[in-house]
């Protein structure tokens, strides 16, 4: 009764919506109503909503994103491809690996979180990329919508990447977005605080959700720099692998030290290996279609 209220419909049309399931047919009225109806659902709700559409339905609207009260700093802009947001990193120097040498690194935008199952759902849509092997049956996880996408190669990522319009970020973006520019050992400073992030010494044991660790983001406002998955850049180590960054839950906290070097093949994938992507100027320019 209260659902069909707010749409301004009959309970019987709604019963009849109910019997048909998939095949339900909606007017073109009632399909927007119920879609600005979801649009203004808080994140649970469409979280529930993306959980149970096979990779196929998910919809452009459920793009996950923080409450106001969730980005605690940083220059915050939406990419025009993928709609995730990004945090500004501006040209300049920072001190880079664990000798603190001197590097210069051009502006570019780098996402405020790593690449979500529900990110990456619309991508396999849009695509028809194949999804992850631990989705049941194709579907992204109810209850791992806000968390990071795992279990995708070196070349998944870079696919997801060019279909938004980005890139995977270099070694020294990704290090520069996650220490800033003094060289400080972890994105919050020097302490070895393990609370601020999702690494083997927090305990938990699986992912969590891209905006949890408020505490732990970076100088340029970026999210789980550190633990929860570890990210795949652009930088290749030899032919055929490319360098990780940032470290996992399944990893002890010192090995998420942003200067720490890690690698692996392309066709690697695993249930704590994720990316997020950066985007130089011209890639945050909207394209014409």
């Amino acid at each position: 009764m209260e659902f069909s209220e707010k749409l301004g419909v009959s309970d019987r049309i709604v019963s009849r919506w109910e019997r048909d399931g998939e095949d339900a047919s909606l007017r073109m009225v009632n399909q927007a109503a119920l879609d600005t109806l979801l649009a203004k659902a808080d994140k649970d709700a469409q979280g529930r909503f993306v959980g149970i559409l096979s990779a196929d339905d998910v919809p452009t609207l459920a793009i996950i994103e923080p409450d106001d009260y969730e980005t605690s700093s940083g220059e915050y802009v939406k990419h025009p491809g993928d709609g995730k947001l990004m945090a500004h990193v501006p040209e300049g120097i920072y001190l880079a690996g664990q000798a603190d040498d001197p590097v210069w690194v051009e502006e570019f935008h780098i996402d405020t979180f790593p690449t979500t199952n529900a990110d990456y759902a619309r991508f396999c849509a849009a695509t028809r990329h194949p999804v992850p092997v631990h989705w049941d049956n194709g579907r992204c996880p109810r209850d791992l919508y806000d968390h990071p996408v795992v279990h995708v190669t070196w070349r998944d990522a870079a696919a997801y990447a060019t279909w938004a319009g980005k890139s995977l970020p270099s070694a020294e973006q990704w290090e520069k977005a996650a220490r800033g520019t003094t060289g400080r050992i972890f994105p919050w400073g020097d302490q070895r605080t393990a609370a601020k992030c999702n690494v083997r010494e927090t305990a938990v044991e699986h992912t969590t959700s891209v905006s949890r660790y408020h505490s732990g983001v970076s100088p340029y406002g970026a999210y789980d720099m550190v633990g929860n998955v570890w990210e795949w850049c652009a930088t290749p180590s030899r032919p055929g692998r490319y360098e990780l960054k940032g470290s996992a839950f399944t990893s002890p906290l010192f090995r998420g030290a942003p200067a720490v070097f890690n690698d692996a093949d392309d066709t690697m994938h695993d249930d704590d290996t994720g990316f997020r992507c950066a985007a130089t100027p011209e890639q945050m320019v909207p394209q014409k279609r």
